[in-house]
């Protein structure tokens, strides 16, 4: 087989750089390790930020999101049992963010590949990158138990923390910057209309909880839990219980349902730099982990390849390297201020066991800092909308 650009992962980076290219004139094949249903059906984040939602009506697969996600013009950060609203509509003029989930953004982005004969190659085994520090980089795999060589000019690494891309890479040639937190997240999704027009994020001596929901008859909510926790322990009675009491608010009340999925995941900061090596590019969570409060991952993986895309439809326009020589310097400018945002979410709202008196009281101060500032509350609000692309031009 040969291609252009050789995409490791059908998630939303990989897909979306596809459906990039391709507008721009540019093949590529995208290689996927499971099964089609398998990475529409699984479980991920679901709030797009403003730019996110911009860019994927723009590439002409914002159709059904426009029609079912729900925006969301603000957050509620609850503490002490009082609400406060943080306004981004306000606060960003006009900007908002929607609830759409990840597997439905992959089942759009899906469908309009193969609407216009772009070529996905699913459940793709043994996959293994080659020659990629030189000017004929390779893919090997297995498709039906044949063995395929992808020859391509340039392979984008879009498989994920746990893929084979950025392991690929010398070991030498890469710096990995890592924060494990001491706690994680039970999350659920249960068949109860949401409670709050908009996401909860709330501080409680027992931990941190969210308040977040899927469509207008699912919510999705999430408990502080510790790392080590048997979801066996967390009987739908337990859970409920927990989340009646982290939640509580004068005049307010919690919606009950069937709980019909559970899960618990640990949560880190994560980043390699660079995030290339000769003509293999990462991308996504290949390259990068954020915790989930400040509800960045896919956002930060669709930001990177529009970088990326920029950077190639550059070099086959007209033969320069040099924003392909600059993606990773460009994309971690960017990528490390999420960090510091997600970060800073998750350090004021979680309990960390080490803290003492004087550490809550702190967390406190600063939430009281937050919902009374205005300066303070849009720091908050144009990051969590979106900071800009900052895509660069030839020549910058």
């Amino acid at each position: 087989m040969r291609t252009q650009v050789g995409i490791v992962g059908a998630g939303p980076a990989g897909l979306v750089l596809s459906h990039l290219l391709h507008r721009r004139g540019i093949d590529s094949v995208v290689l996927e390790s499971r099964t089609r249903e398998y990475v529409q059906e699984r479980v991920r984040a679901g709030v797009l930020e403003q730019n996110t939602v911009d860019l994927l009506t723009e590439i002409g697969v914002g159709e059904r999101l426009r029609r079912e996600g729900l925006v969301h013009h603000g957050i509620e950060l609850r503490f002490q049992k009082r609400g406060h609203r943080i306004d981004f509509h306000e606060l960003t003029g006009g900007k908002a963010i929607t609830i759409y989930a990840q597997a439905e953004v992959v089942k759009d982005l899906i469908e309009a590949r193969l609407a216009a004969n772009g070529t996905i190659v699913f459940e793709a085994s043994d996959v293994s990158l080659h020659n990629f520090d030189n000017a004929q980089p390779s893919i090997r795999f297995r498709q039906n138990g044949d063995a395929v060589e992808l020859a391509c000019d340039l392979i984008a690494g879009c498989d994920g923390f746990h893929g084979v891309c950025r392991p690929s890479i010398p070991q030498p040639a890469l710096a990995a910057y890592e924060r494990v937190y001491p706690f994680a997240w039970l999350g659920i999704l249960a068949e109860a209309p949401p409670s709050s027009g908009e996401l909860v994020y709330s501080y409680h001596d027992r931990g941190f909880a969210l308040l977040s929901m899927r469509t207008q008859q699912l919510s999705r909510l999430y408990l502080q839990c510790t790392p080590a926790e048997d979801i066996e322990n967390w009987p739908d009675e337990r859970i409920w219980k927990e989340l009646h009491t982290r939640l509580a608010r004068e005049g307010w009340k919690l919606t009950e349902g069937p709980i019909v999925q559970r899960s618990i995941a640990g949560m880190r900061s994560f980043v390699v730099e660079p995030m290339q090596y000769g003509r293999l590019f990462l991308a996504g969570d290949a390259a990068h982990i954020v915790p989930p409060t400040g509800a960045k991952g896919l956002n930060l993986a669709v930001a990177d390849v529009c970088i990326l895309a920029n950077a190639i439809t550059e070099f086959y326009r007209s033969g320069n390297r040099g924003l392909l020589d600059k993606y990773s310097e460009t994309c971690l400018r960017r990528v490390w201020k999420v960090q510091r945002f997600s970060w800073w979410m998750t350090s004021i709202l979680h309990r960390f066991d080490a803290d003492n008196g004087f550490d809550r009281r702190r967390q406190l101060a600063e939430l009281d800092y937050v919902t009374s500032s205005r300066a303070a509350a849009l720091s908050l609000a144009e990051n969590y909308v979106g900071l800009p692309m900052e895509i660069p031009h030839p020549g910058t």
